[in-house]
């Protein structure tokens, strides 16, 4: 297994407000760790408490049906991190973690993990604003799943990509582009249902495929298009 190429937490957005010597002190007593594409590393049901920061690559945060399908929650990224619901309540892990593709991992016991929390306010905060932002996106994924056509939450999934891609003027650059599959277990419907919506989606002007990103060439509209059906 590959080495991590540096043991390195200062790409990680919740801890930007350490000093460096704060931070250092941090990073000796991680554990470092590559895994490598399709790798798991958190089992659902788990009871370890560990805090992860992924300093290079990106996960994916999914969960298994009784039937063994899997649904896809959140993808995370370099600066992002996971685990923190057992760092704080000792509860078995809610979700499955895998390695979308080569990452490198810093692991933090709970203990370490709750002192920083403890001791700086701004870290604090960082982590509060954060877990508003998941329960804000679990409360509007619920009402979606509850209340819109499969049509729609296609729309919605595509928006919600779109808002966390990077945007400039109207249009939204997603990348890598989303795959059908991955989209379908996102909306809680079928590939097909996907391809038949980003298909419809084109020819009106709304999305563009090219060869490495899926663009959203008017954001505007697509926002217009689900809040209307959301009652916003």
């Amino acid at each position: 297994m590959a080495i991590p190429q540096q043991h390195d937490l200062s790409n990680i957005h919740a801890l930007a407000d350490l000093t460096d010597a704060e931070r250092r002190d941090f990073e000796m007593s991680c554990r470092w760790r590559r895994f490598a594409a399709g790798e798991q590393i958190l089992d659902q049901l788990d009871e370890t408490r560990d805090v992860y920061f992924i300093t290079q690559g990106r996960v994916r945060i999914v969960n298994f049906t009784v039937q063994g399908k899997e649904v896809a929650l959140d993808d995370l990224r370099e600066g992002d991190y996971f685990g923190e619901l057992a760092a704080f309540d000792g509860r078995p892990r809610s979700s499955s973690v895998i390695a979308i593709e080569a990452s490198d991992i810093a692991k933090m016991s709970p203990e370490r993990f709750l002192k920083l929390i403890l001791n700086y306010p701004q870290l604090s905060l960082r982590v509060l604003t954060n877990m508003a932002g998941i329960i804000r996106a679990s409360t509007e994924r619920i009402v979606d799943l509850s209340t819109l056509g499969a049509n729609n939450r296609v729309h919605g999934e595509l928006l919600r990509q779109a808002r966390n891609a990077e945007r400039q003027d109207n249009i939204a650059t997603i990348q890598p582009i989303p795959v059908h599959g991955e989209m379908a277990s996102r909306a809680s419907t079928t590939r097909e249902t996907v391809a038949r919506v980003v298909s419809e989606l084109t020819k009106m002007g709304i999305l563009k495929r090219e060869k490495d990103a899926l663009l959203v060439c008017d954001f505007d509209r697509l926002e217009q298009m689900v809040e209307e059906v959301r009652g916003f």
